[in-house]
Parts: structure tokens; sequence; C-alpha cells
């Protein structure tokens, strides 16, 4: 076994060494997704860790290389790839699910560097937990929480660029959390995420979270620049109004709306379909 672990690191250090520099990328789809394909039918969580390490050890490569932002992976099923509409940040992201039910999140920030510069490249890992991420704090790269972010939005406060990040966190096999946060950068090279712009009522939050039944669906979608639109979530058991298992979608919707840098909270909203 260990054999075939290191003949699959050899290939991708052979594939992806003369990645940076050049403005094409080579063609490393076929690679990651047989990973991806040996990762999900393996039933060895420690060979499911050694092939994910493969995984980023090209993931790592590919995200250094000049192309990252013209370049885009396609039928790879596994691999989230986002990209802002100022095209200065791209996401990618991946999760990893072994038997004891614990899910690992991998992700790659891309911050596109100004005319003459290099791109500055952030790596974060993290992992799935019973409690919901927390709305009264910050975090940073240290100490992420874990999510697959899948929409990135730019807005401006106080002449500042802040980035809205929409992502989904798969906290255990009773309970999926929706997340809403703000992604900047300090001065420093830095990365933080978190900004206390989202006001709901007298209350002001780092983020919005929300948590329903893994065995329900839930939207939640920018609906524009300016404006987040989600279900309104309530619970379909009396009995049970407090947790989130029990919580589900109902067929009206919430919103959170910019104005002047600040996100504030709009119950049942009136959303009409974007033509």
């Amino acid at each position: 076994m260990k054999s075939k672990r290191y003949i699959i690191i050899i290939a991708a250090l052979i594939i992806m060494s003369p990645v940076k520099g050049q403005t094409k990328s080579p063609n490393i789809s076929p690679l990651l997704e047989n990973l991806y394909n040996k990762i999900l039918y393996t039933n060895d969580d420690g060979e499911r860790i050694r092939l994910n390490d493969s995984v980023r050890l090209i993931i790592s490569s590919y995200v250094a290389s000049d192309s990252v932002f013209e370049h885009k992976f396609t039928n790879l099923r596994y691999l989230g790839q986002v990209t802002s509409p100022d095209s200065r940040l791209k996401i990618i992201n991946w999760n990893l699910i072994l038997r004891d039910g614990s899910n690992r999140y991998f992700c790659f920030l891309i911050r596109k560097g100004d005319k003459g510069e290099q791109n500055r490249v952030y790596e974060l890992t993290g992992e799935n937990q019973e409690e919901a991420v927390r709305t009264d704090q910050t975090y940073t790269d240290k100490n992420w929480y874990g999510a697959l972010y899948y929409s990135i939005q730019p807005f401006k406060k106080e002449k500042r660029t802040y980035y809205i990040l929409l992502g989904i966190d798969y906290g255990n096999i009773l309970i999926t959390r929706k997340i809403i946060d703000v992604l900047s950068f300090p001065e420093g090279g830095s990365i933080l995420f978190g900004n206390d712009c989202f006001v709901k009522g007298e209350d002001k939050n780092f983020r919005e979270v929300l948590e329903y039944s893994s065995d329900g669906v839930m939207t939640l979608r920018l609906h524009s620049k300016k404006m987040i639109v989600f279900d309104h979530l309530v619970s379909f058991s009396d009995d049970q109004n407090e947790k989130p298992e029990y919580a589900g979608a109902e067929f009206t919707y919430d919103a959170y709306l910019l104005k002047k840098g600040v996100w504030k909270f709009i119950k049942n909203a009136d959303v009409k379909n974007k033509k």
C-alpha cells in the first residue's frame, strides 16, 4: 500500500513541477479525479487520509501557478471552485468524510497580487464541530471553523473592501449549517473571518449561522449584489422547538439587505425572481 502512495506522490510532483511561472496549467484533472474516486471507494480511513494528502500536494502547487485565476477544473464533482466578481479572490475547497463521522475541511484562498506582485495563498484546515460556529467573535487561519464556500461577493464598508462568503458545514449526521460570513484582509498580510455588520433587531453579529435538519434542504443564495436570500426556518415538531435537527424550510424567505456597509435582516422578504 505504501508503494502505491509513493507512486501517486511522485506522479503528482512530476506533473506539477513545471507549473510555477507558466501561463498554462497542466491537465491534472484526471489525476485528481482518480484520487477522489479512490477516496470515495476505500473503507480504510488511513488510506483516505493518505490519498487526501496527495490531493493537497497537487492543489498546493496548482494554486501557486500564474494561471490559477484563468484556469478552472471541469467535471471534478468533489472540488469546489469559486472566484469573486472582481476577480481578486479565488477559493478552492473540499471536504474529507471519515468512517467515524468526522468531517475535515480543506481550503485554499488565493488573493490576486497587485501589478508586479505575486498572488498571496492561504491554506486552511478545519473540522466539523458539534457546537455551531460562534456569531460573536472573529476567526483567523489559525482557528478556522471549517466550511465549504460556494459564493463570494465583494462589498464596501468605510471605503474598505470586504467579501461576503456563503458556505455550508455538515455539523453532524443530524444537523447541517449554512453560514454567511465576511472575509477581510487586515494590514500585514493576515486574513480575518467575521465583522460586526449583521444587524438583526437590536443585535449585531459577526456572521449568520442557520442550522436545520440534515434530512432537509435549505436555500441560501445571493439574490443581488446587495441582497442575500434564504429560506425561513421553522420547527416541524411542537415538542422540539429549540433543537435545530427538527428545523426545516418554510415557504417564505428571509433576507439580509446591504445599506451603507451594514447587512440588515429582513423577515418575510418579498423576493421576486430576477429575469
